[in-house]
C-alpha cells in the first residue's frame, strides 16, 4: 500500500527526514536506510537543506526507490529554479516514478555555504502548490493544456510553534485550498503546542503528521535557539538536555510520540534523526495492540 492509499485510508504513518549526501559516493548510506529504515512508510529526501549544498533530491530519492524499493518524499524548494525550471524538474521527478513531494519555500541562500547565489523566489509555497496541483490537471502552462496528468501527492509544512500561529493557519488554510493533500509539521517539544496547533487547525481537512526531533544534547538546544528560532523547547526540555546527551534526546522523544498516539487528529509522526538513522528502531511504534501497550523495536510502554 503506497503512502497516499495510508493517508487516505487513516493508517498511522512514520515519515522521517533524510539529507543527501555531498559526494557522490552513496553506498555506505544505502546500506544504513536498508538496515534502519525499512519499518519508515515514506523517507523526506531534503532539498540542499539550510541552503547547503547537497546531491539532488529527486536522483536519490528514485536511487532509493529503484534499489530498495523503499518510498520517498522529495522536497522541493522555489529558491533555486525559476517558474520553468520548477515545472522541468517536476515533470522529470514523475516521469522517473518519484511522486510524493513536500513543497517549500526555501531557506535563503545567505544562510549557507553559497551565500552569493541568486535566490529566485519567483513563488512561495503556496504558489508552488498551485503549479504542481495545475500539472496533476494537466495544465502545463497558459497555452499548453494536456489529456496527459501527473498524479503528484502534494505535502506542505506547518510550524505548530510559530509565535504567529493565526498567520501559519492562515497559510496553511490557503497550501490546502492551492491542492495540498497533507502536511508534515515542523518538530514539536510540548504537547500542550501540538493540542493547540490541532485546535486552531481542525477545520483543514487534510492528514497531519507531527514532527519529532530527538535532541543531542546541550549544543543541540543553543543551535537551535540560535539558527531554528521557529523551533520552541520549553523550559523543562531544556533542563534535562543541560548534561545529557543523545540517549535523553530520544528518551524525550519517546515520551512525546507516546502521548501523541492516541490523539486520533493525528496521522503520523514524522521523525528527524539528523542523519542519525540507527536510533530510527527505536522511535516507531504501533498505535494500537491487543493488550493496550505501545511497542518500540526494543522496549514496551504500558499506556496506562
Amino acid at each position: 500500500m503506497k503512502l497516499k492509499e495510508k493517508l487516505e485510508n487513516q493508517k498511522f504513518v512514520y515519515t522521517l527526514e533524510l539529507d543527501p549526501p555531498l559526494n557522490m559516493n552513496i553506498a555506505y548510506l544505502l546500506e544504513n536506510i536498508k538496515k534502519y529504515l525499512t519499518q519508515a512508510d515514506a523517507i523526506n529526501i531534503t532539498d540542499c537543506p539550510l541552503a547547503c549544498l547537497r546531491m539532488s533530491p529527486i536522483a536519490l530519492s528514485h536511487i532509493i526507490q529503484e534499489q530498495l524499493q523503499l518510498e520517498t518524499i522529495f522536497h522541493i524548494t522555489c529558491r533555486d529554479r525559476n517558474l520553468l525550471a520548477l515545472k522541468a524538474e517536476l515533470l522529470g521527478a514523475h516521469a522517473l516514478g518519484v511522486q510524493n513531494i513536500l513543497a517549500l519555500s526555501g531557506d535563503h541562500p545567505q544562510m549557507g555555504d553559497h551565500p552569493n547565489a541568486t535566490p529566485v523566489f519567483d513563488v512561495d509555497a503556496i504558489g508552488l502548490v498551485k503549479i504542481i496541483q495545475e500539472l496533476n490537471q494537466g495544465y502545463f502552462s497558459s497555452t499548453k493544456i494536456s489529456d496527459y496528468q501527473t498524479d503528484f501527492l502534494i505535502g506542505v509544512a506547518g510550524n505548530p510553534g510559530s509565535k504567529d500561529l493565526e498567520k501559519e493557519i492562515s497559510r496553511l488554510e490557503d497550501k490546502v485550498a492551492s491542492g495540498a493533500h497533507f502536511i508534515q509539521t515542523q518538530p514539536i517539544f510540548s504537547i500542550k503546542i501540538l493540542e493547540n496547533f490541532l485546535n486552531r487547525s481542525q477545520h483543514i481537512p487534510v492528514p497531519k503528521i507531527i514532527g519529532i526531533m530527538p535532541l543531542r544534547g546541550k549544543k543541540m538546544v543553543d543551535y537551535i535557539d540560535k539558527n531554528l528560532s521557529h523551533i520552541a523547547i520549553p523550559e523543562q526540555i531544556r533542563d534535562r538536555m543541560i548534561n545529557a546527551g543523545i540517549e535523553e534526546g530520544i528518551h524525550i522523544a519517546q515520551e512525546l510520540i507516546k502521548e501523541i498516539l492516541p490523539i486520533k487528529e493525528v496521522a503520523g509522526i514524522h521523525l528527524f534523526p539528523m542523519n542519525k538513522l540507527a536510533i530510527i528502531p527505536q522511535l516507531i511504534m504501533e498505535r494500537d495492540s491487543d493488550d493496550g501497550s505501545v511497542f518500540y523495536s526494543n522496549k514496551i510502554f504500558s499506556r496506562a
